[in-house]
C-alpha cells in the first residue's frame, strides 16, 4: 500500500478533505491568519511605537534637570515672604567649580524680540545659551554650526536662526553670512537649527533665535542674571544626587531661607524617562498578552477542525486499516492537513502584516525619522516555527485518536 502521507495522491486527499470542510476550513484558516498576522504586527510594531514616544525626548538627554528661581515662602535676612529673585552666572560658575559629578551646564536666558530683515519683520523669541547648551538639549543642525565657546567667550554678535523662521524669511535662500536685525541689534547668522522633540523649554528651537548668553546679558543689560540652568550629569549618577548640592550653593548666594522648598524649583526629566520606560514595560506586555491570546485562539481552531475531520472520516479511516494501513501512516495524514493549514494561513498572516508594517512606517516618517515598523526574518520564522508547532501539537490528539479507531468500529459508525 503507498504511504498516504508522501506520494501526489495523499495530498490531493489532503486538499479534498479540506475542501469538504470548506466553511471549518476557512474559518480556522482565518483564525490562524488572524492570529499570526497580529501577533507579527504587534511584535514588528511595539519598537516602532516605542521610537514614537522617543521621539517626543530626541535630542533631550535623559540625564537631565532644569533649575529655576520662584517667590520665597518664608521670610528671611529682612526679606518679606513672597521675594522675587533671580538666578544667576555665579551660581552656575560655582556649581561646575563645587560639583564634579556635573557632566556639562548652561545657564539660559529668553525674551521676546523683533526679526527684521529687509521687509520681513517677525515677532518671535529669542534665547542666550553657553557654549555646552548642545551637550544637554542636541539641536538638529540644518546649516552651519551652533553657539560655540569662542562666540561665548568674545561675546560674538552671532545667532542660529530657527529651521521654521528661516523657511519664513529666506525661503529656498541660504541664511548663512548674513545679518539680521534682533530688537534693533544686527547678528550674523551662522546656523539654521530645530529640534525633533515635541519638549518644549520656552518655545522650540525651530521657532527662535539663539545667540551667546554673554552676548545676551550684554545687549539687553541683564548683569548677571539668567532665567533657569540646564544640567547633565555623568553616568552612574542622576540629577536628584546632586540637587541638595546644588540648592545649598544656590542658598549661599541668595537671601533664601534654608528651609524654603518653594523658592528653588527644579524639573528632573530622568523621571520622566523612568515613566517612558514603564510605558514601553507595559506596551511589551500588552503585546504578549495580545499575541499569546491570538496564537491560542488560531491553535484551538486547529485542534477543533481536525477533531471534526476525525469524526466525519471515521469510516474512511476504517477502511484504510482494514486494507492494512499502519497507524503511523493514519497519524501523520491527519498531522499533515494540520500543517498544510497552519503554513499556508501562517504565512499568509506574515505577509499582511509586514504590508500593513511598511505602510505604517511610510505615513509616520518625520523628517526621514524612519520609526522602526518592521518585522524582523528571524521574528517571521519564530511566529511561523511556533504556530507550525503548536498547531501539529493540537493535531496530535484527534490524530491519536484516529489511530485507535478499531475497523469494525468505523465500519459500523454511521
Amino acid at each position: 500500500m503507498k504511504n498516504p502521507v508522501f506520494d501526489i495522491d495523499s495530498w490531493k486527499e489532503i486538499s479534498a478533505t479540506l475542501s469538504r470542510n470548506k466553511t471549518r476550513t476557512f474559518l480556522t484558516a482565518f483564525g490562524i491568519f488572524w492570529g499570526t498576522a497580529m501577533l507579527s504586527m504587534l511584535w514588528g510594531g511595539a519598537q516602532g511605537l516605542q521610537d514614537i514616544l522617543r521621539r517626543n525626548f530626541a535630542g533631550l538627554s535623559t540625564n537631565m534637570a532644569l533649575v529655576f528661581s520662584n517667590r520665597t515662602s518664608m521670610p528671611y535676612k529682612g526679606y518679606a515672604k513672597g521675594m522675587s529673585w533671580s538666578l544667576t552666572q555665579t551660581d552656575v560658575d560655582n556649581m561646575r567649580t563645587r560639583i564634579p559629578e556635573i557632566e556639562a551646564m548652561s545657564g539660559v536666558s529668553s525674551r521676546s524680540t523683533t526679526a527684521v530683515y529687509g521687509k520681513h519683520s517677525k515677532s518671535t523669541q529669542i534665547q542666550g545659551v553657553e557654549n555646552q547648551f548642545p551637550q544637554i538639549f542636541t539641536p538638529v543642525i540644518y546649516e552651519g554650526r551652533f553657539i560655540n565657546d569662542s562666540d561665548e567667550r568674545n561675546i560674538k554678535k552671532v545667532c542660529v536662526i530657527g529651521k521654521a523662521i528661516a523657511d519664513e524669511i529666506f525661503g529656498n535662500e541660504s541664511p548663512i553670512g548674513k545679518f539680521i536685525a534682533l530688537d534693533n541689534i544686527y547678528y550674523r547668522i551662522v546656523g539654521v537649527a530645530g529640534q525633533l522633540s515635541e519638549v518644549q523649554i520656552n518655545g522650540k528651537i525651530d521657532e527662535m533665535f539663539t545667540i551667546p548668553l554673554s552676548t545676551m546679558r550684554q545687549a539687553y543689560n541683564t548683569g548677571q542674571n539668567i532665567d533657569y540652568i540646564m544640567v547633565t550629569v555623568k553616568q552612574g549618577h542622576s540629577p536628584s544626587d546632586i540637587m541638595p548640592r546644588m540648592q545649598r550653593i544656590i542658598r549661599a548666594n541668595h537671601p533664601i531661607h534654608p528651609e524654603d522648598q518653594q523658592a528653588i524649583q527644579s524639573w528632573d526629566v530622568s523621571e520622566q524617562f523612568e515613566t517612558v520606560d514603564n510605558m514601553f514595560t507595559g506596551v511589551d506586555i500588552l503585546v504578549l498578552f495580545v499575541g499569546f491570546s491570538s496564537l491560542l485562539a488560531g491553535i484551538i481552531g486547529v485542534g477543533n477542525i481536525m477533531w471534526i475531520i476525525v469524526k466525519e472520516r471515521t469510516q474512511e479511516i476504517g477502511i484504510r486499516r482494514a486494507l492494512g494501513a499502519k497507524p503511523r501512516d493514519i497519524i501523520v495524514q491527519i498531522l499533515s492537513e494540520s500543517v498544510v493549514l497552519t503554513t499556508i494561513a501562517g504565512i499568509a498572516g506574515i505577509c499582511f502584516a509586514v504590508v500593513v508594517l511598511s505602510i505604517v512606517a511610510s505615513g509616520t516618517t518625520v523628517n526621514n525619522d524612519v520609526p522602526r515598523f518592521q518585522l524582523a526574518f528571524q521574528h517571521a520564522m519564530i511566529i511561523l516555527i511556533t504556530f507550525l508547532t503548536l498547531g501539529t501539537a493540537a493535531g496530535i490528539i484527534p490524530a491519536l485518536k484516529a489511530m485507535h479507531i478499531k475497523p469494525i468500529e468505523a465500519l459500523n459508525d454511521k
